[in-house]
Parts: structure tokens; sequence; C-alpha cells
């Protein structure tokens, strides 16, 4: 061959090859977040337990990296779910509660000046679909047709019985009081259903319909589980595969989580069978810590439970896998949340956002191109009780006005050593850190879950029809 041909040849194959990169890069990757309620730390198995088996979610870690620091930004469902969905501290526009279900108040939940994922993703041209728990806001324009997903299937409330003969209510205005929402019929966008499976089943079920229904476009799905939050309930499929566990709500909530991992197994399995695997980001994480004493979750080594600052009720199990992009097998140790997510998102498709995220892209920071920590830290606020905390690299401080906690949390994950007696320097540079954050949040929008009798009273037509209607 002579060297003008061999030349030519060379040339072909760098740009046949630089093309294919190119490609990749700008291919829009499907999206998958799967959200478990009230799921303890160590109630995966790779994060160590050995009680209950999760084989398919920990494909998860397998085929991508671990975050052995991964928050959420609040430690009960509804503020945390809200501040996944949007990319921002759920503080910044009022989300500080949980909302109530109230289908008269169009106050009662994510405000509409918010851009969710969903908004985001459909002006990117995405398929776009959340199954399961919505839990921010019941009114009709809060609905998730409404706010960015073309599908929905799943409940609107905070939490739902399991066994399809519970659903009895036919709409959320025969609701008579909070946890009667639990037994409303399940909705598939905008109509009342009969459903015949145990919810986690019904809800595995509806995701593996709706990616092979869309699997030739961009797709994000968003399958937010309510296992293994209350009521424990679980069918006997699953209660028998733990005949060791003596403790009845354990192993009802061992059940609980098995279900899920058997749902998680099949869309892994789909993805693989339709040959997206490669194209499609996949996050599994918990919505906060366990209730440890009502459902019997475990958050060992953390201290707390869900509805604390210690880290029991804010770190959660984390992973995500993107193969051949995100380094299989890894563990990351930096401090990220789950506002990240949408931060990833964004940075992946480098489409403008409505409003500024908390969230920063993570594929730099997983692929080893940037060595620093995403953040310089993460904030937590309670406002019923002025609490608030901040996790930076090496410290944890927790302060509200009786009590202020500092810890060393990369050698201290327990939270057993307060070192705010020895640490001036170090509490005022993390309350300052505080104050320059707490400038940018609003004080709720709504009342709260602890507040149900009052707002019943404040608002007599709450579940009944409004009478213009």
């Amino acid at each position: 061959m002579s060297l003008f041909k061999l030349h030519i040849s060379l040339l072909v194959i760098f740009f046949t090859i630089n093309l294919k990169v190119n490609s990749q890069s700008i291919q829009k990757p499907n999206l998958i977040i799967i959200l478990t309620d009230d799921q303890g730390y160590a109630d995966v198995g790779f994060n160590g337990s050995d009680q209950i088996p999760t084989p398919n979610i920990d494909r998860i870690a397998a085929n991508g990296t671990v975050f052995s620091s991964g928050y959420v930004s609040y430690a009960v469902c509804g503020p945390s779910r809200a501040g996944l969905i949007t990319g921002r501290y759920q503080d910044k526009f009022g989300f500080g509660d949980n909302p109530l279900y109230a289908p008269n108040d169009s106050t009662m939940g994510l405000p509409l000046t918010e851009q969710t994922l969903g908004d985001y993703l459909q002006a990117a041209d995405y398929k776009t679909s959340i199954i399961g728990k919505w839990h921010l806001g019941v009114h009709q324009s809060m609905h998730p047709n409404n706010r960015g997903f073309n599908e929905f299937y799943g409940f609107l409330g905070g939490g739902h019985q399991y066994f399809p003969e519970n659903l009895t209510l036919l709409d959320e205005f025969e609701v008579r009081t909070e946890y009667g929402s639990y037994r409303t019929k399940l909705l598939k966008n905008q109509s009342r259903v009969e459903e015949n499976e145990y919810l986690t089943d019904a809800f595995s079920r509806e995701a593996v319909s709706f990616i092979q229904r869309n699997h030739k476009d961009p797709f994000f799905l968003f399958l937010s589980y309510n296992a293994p939050h209350g009521p424990l309930q679980a069918t006997e499929k699953y209660l028998k595969r733990f005949p060791n566990i003596s403790n009845e709500k354990r192993k009802t909530y061992a059940a609980m989580v098995s279900a899920v991992d058997d749902g998680v197994g099949d869309i892994l399995d789909l993805l693989r069978d339709l040959g997206i695997e490669e194209n499609t980001l996949v996050f599994f994480l918990s919505d906060n810590g366990g209730p440890t004493a009502d459902n019997a979750s475990d958050n060992k080594p953390l201290r707390g439970k869900k509805g604390d600052f210690f880290e029991g009720g804010v770190r959660v199990p984390f992973a995500v896998q993107w193969k051949g992009v995100i380094p299989a097998g890894h563990t990351y140790d930096h401090p990220i949340i789950s506002l990240d997510i949408f931060g990833t998102i964004a940075g992946v498709l480098g489409a403008r956002t409505k409003n500024d995220l908390d969230g920063v892209n993570l594929i730099p920071f997983l692929r080893g191109e940037n060595k620093n920590a995403p953040h310089e830290a993460l904030f937590w606020r309670n406002h019923k009780v002025d609490r608030y905390a901040i996790r930076t690299a090496d410290f944890k401080m927790i302060t509200d006005p009786k009590q202020q906690n500092l810890f060393d949390i990369k050698s201290d994950i327990s939270e057993k050593r307060n070192l705010a007696l020895d640490n001036q320097f170090q509490l005022n540079d993390l309350t300052e850190k505080i104050n320059s954050w707490k400038s940018y949040l609003k004080d709720p929008l709504f009342m709260g879950l602890m507040e149900d009798e009052a707002y019943s009273k404040l608002n007599p037509d709450r579940f009944g029809k409004k009478s213009n209607e």
C-alpha cells in the first residue's frame, strides 16, 4: 500500500471513530429514577445487609457507583421529593412540610413557579412517566399530567394501602381524613382504575410496560415506589422468603423490600434484552432514612431515623449506573445529594433550566475528570423547631436554639462524639455558612401534616367538592 493510500485509510478510520464518539456524546440517554420510601440505610446488600437480600438493586451498584455519603434534602417524604424533582433546595420555594391531602387547595403542594424534571425533559422531547407515589399536591393544577409527565399511574397522597381489595374510595372527594386517602382507587392519568395486583407488583408491571412502549424514543421513568412505607403489608409470595425472621414487623418489611427488588430486576433485565442498557442512566435511592420503630428498618451504623438531621434521617442507600460512562464497581466518598440527579441530567443534556439548580452534574466527578468535591457544603432546615444542619467534607453540625452538635463525620459516621465544646472556630465557620444559605430561604407556603386538625378547621370544604362545581 502506498503512503498516500495508507494516509487516506488512517484518516477514514480516525473520522469514523471520531464520529462514533461524537454521536454517542450527543445521543440522549434514557433516564430512570427508582425511589423507595422510608428504606433503611443498611437494608440493601451494597450497604452490607445480610438479612434482606437485594440482588437486583445490588446490580445497579455493581454496574456503577455507590455513593457512600449520598444524602437527600430532607428527612421526610414530601420535601425530599420536592427537592429531588426540582433540583433545588425545597425551602427556597416554601416547600418545608409534608403537604396535606387537600384536593380543593391550589397552594397545597409544589408551586407552579417550579420547573419539574418532567417539565424539563418534556421540552427535550422525552417521553415521561411517573409511576407510584406523587405527594406533591392533590389539586388538579398539581396533577402529574400538568407537571411534566405524559403518563401517570399511581396515587397522589403520602401513602397507600397495598392490597387492591382495600382500595374502596372512587375519587379524592370521597376522602374524609388524611389517612383515608390511602384507600383511594389508583389513577391512570386522570381516570380511576381497578387494580388487581399487590401494589408494588402493579407499579413494577407498569414500569416495564412504559419502557416496552417507549424504548425507541428517549424516555424518562420516575418509578416512585411507596414501599416499604407503612402500612406494613406483603403477600405470601414475599413473606415466605424470610422464614428465619421471627419479628413479624421486620419480616413484613423485608418482604416489602424484596418485592421492590424483584421489580428492579425486571427493569434491568428488560433494558438488557432491548439492547438499551448502555444508553440508560439509572439512579436508585430512598427518599429519607428509615423510621426504625415504625417499620422495623435498619439504619446502622448511622445514628437517628426518619425526621432527624442525624445521619439516619438524611443519608440513604444511593447508587447509579450508566454502563460505559460511569465506572463500574466503584464507591464515591465525597458528599452528594438527591438534588444532583436533576443537575446531572441537565449537565448531560445541556439545555438551560428555568430556575438555577442547587444540584450539580456528577458525571465529571465520577469519571475522575474533576478531582474536587461536588459541593463545599450541604444544608438542611426544619423550620418548625428552628433547626439547621450542614455537612462539609470533614464536619457535620446540627444546631437549634437548645443545642449545638458538631461531629467529625469522616471518622465518626455514627455521630457519637459531640465536639462542639472544643471547636468554637469550626462552629463559627459552619454557622456563617448556614446564615448565608438562610438568606435564600422562604417561609413555608402551606400548613403541613402535623397541622392536620388546625388546617381542617380553617378549611371546612377541604375534602368535599366546591359548591360551584
